[in-house]
């Protein structure tokens, strides 16, 4: 059962660490069995099926993007989203910044780094984001609140080389928090979430192993 699988892992979290339960092509029956037991936060990774969960489902339901988001399907999302986990590029945040104006929205967004080799995965360098930091870049965006940042590890089995991976996002998060106003280190799935725990994130986002391995 989808709610016994959640309350499991929640007993292995600390009280800081929020758990994002992904429930992207999952039915609203099944995100409604966890809200009724005081779950809030949810991920999807696709514009429009957020939309439309958002539309059927309680309005105080956290809704997390996790996916990549095309810069011509932000407006959709900006006036309810409650972060943004997938910022990858320049051109996406000023696009965010200018749909959160129109509205006099202030929307709350991760930086993602890119931390993997994978090329399909996205994402800023650690020099980029270095750059952007200390020339208070970040600070100059007035309708997005900068969070913290988000990495994706490789999808391997060797433990070590996601460990390496999750390690240096946390120490750059740890050199750069106390001249930002960072306070989320977005990082961990369903397979590398007890690393990710370990390398101090505190925000998950986790799919299968609370709905189960999807179709």
């Amino acid at each position: 059962m989808i709610q016994n699988r959640l309350q499991k892992i929640k007993n292995e979290l600390n009280e800081d660490t929020t758990l994002v339960a992904v429930s992207k092509t999952k039915p609203v029956e099944e995100i409604e069995s966890l809200y009724e037991i005081g779950h809030v936060d949810f991920g999807e990774n696709k514009v429009q099926e957020l939309v439309n969960k958002h539309t059927f489902l309680p309005k105080d339901i956290n809704w997390h993007m996790i996916g990549h988001l095309q810069r011509n399907k932000v407006r959709q999302i900006i006036p309810f989203i409650h972060l943004i986990h997938s910022v990858d590029s320049l051109r996406l945040l000023n696009k965010i910044n200018d749909e959160a104006k129109k509205i006099n929205r202030k929307v709350n967004i991760l930086i993602q780094i890119k931390i993997s080799n994978d090329n399909s995965k996205y994402g800023f360098s650690f020099d980029e984001i270095e750059y952007l930091v200390k020339n208070g870049i970040l600070d100059e965006y007035e309708f997005t609140n900068v969070k913290g940042l988000m990495g994706m590890a490789t999808f391997t089995k060797d433990e070590n080389v996601i460990d390496h991976e999750f390690k240096k996002l946390k120490e750059f998060y740890q050199k750069y928090r106390p001249h930002t106003n960072f306070s989320i280190l977005s990082m961990g799935m369903s397979g590398d979430y007890r690393i990710a725990l370990k390398n101090k994130s505190n925000m998950l986002r986790l799919g299968s192993v609370i709905f189960g391995v999807r179709n």
